[in-house]
């Protein structure tokens, strides 16, 4: 990709809301025009599509679709190239997150978190590849420091991050030289949803153990998106931590 966005298309998963939303804001201000995946939050993806046309018409398509399938990953790079003639970039950012402690694990939670945060990715990077490597375009994969540094109780979700590292090194040999391949690995960046997460007690544990001493924000993650997809043209292979640190303390 050149070192400008400017008429490119980016194909987002999960895009409508938290991370993916900010990462959808950056590159569309960018100048790019984008495919927004969404699952279930419609709501947010009508109101995020609409906020962005605001500024450029025509600049944002929504698709919904159940990424667990992977017959729907091809038709997604379609839509893509329906609507706007190309695809440039393909960033996977669609996840699900949520404990499977050792002894209650089952078959839908690792279908589910593997399927959404592995096996959707490689379908996706699969179907877009013939269009990417037509463009010498980018793919970006939202990883996690917990790849590398498993939490306890959360297994599946360990495995599904760390096996996305392994298809992000592999897909840069793969793709290379047409096509770069690259993973963001975010630190604490938003508390998730879930009750768990509202201890202020844990919440301040989990921030002293970064370099930094406080949380990241959603637009950190997207900077380094960006970056990625424009100003690293010699990067390929290699996973950014975005984590204030905490890599480094917990190494």
């Amino acid at each position: 990709m050149s070192a400008s966005l400017e008429d490119k298309v980016v194909l987002i998963t999960g895009g409508a809301r938290r991370v993916g939303a900010a990462i959808a804001r950056r590159l569309h201000a960018a100048g790019a025009n984008l495919i927004i995946h969404y699952r279930s939050s419609a709501g947010e993806a009508r109101e995020l599509k609409q906020e962005l046309s605001a500024s450029r018409a025509g600049s944002v398509v929504l698709v919904q679709a159940d990424l667990l399938k992977a017959g729907n990953a091809p038709a997604l790079v379609k839509d893509a190239v329906k609507s706007f003639g190309r695809l440039d970039a393909l960033v996977n950012n669609a996840s699900s997150f949520y404990p499977t402690p050792l002894g209650e694990i089952t078959e839908k939670a690792w279908d589910d978190l593997v399927g959404t945060n592995l096996k959707a990715p490689l379908f996706l990077s699969q179907a877009a590849a013939r269009e990417l490597r037509k463009h010498h375009g980018a793919i970006v994969n939202i990883i996690d420091i917990h790849a590398d540094f498993p939490m306890k109780s959360y297994v599946v979700y360990n495995v599904a991050k760390g096996g996305l590292v392994a298809l992000t090194r592999s897909l840069a040999r793969e793709l290379g030289p047409e096509v770069r391949v690259n993973g963001v690995a975010p630190g604490t960046i938003l508390w998730p949803d879930d009750d768990a997460w509202k201890d202020e007690v844990s919440r301040q544990r989990i921030m002293n153990q970064t370099a930094l001493k406080r949380i990241g924000e959603p637009d950190d993650i997207a900077k380094a998106v960006e970056f990625l997809l424009t100003g690293g043209p010699y990067v390929t292979g290699q996973v950014l931590a975005v984590d204030g640190g905490r890599s480094v303390m917990l190494g």
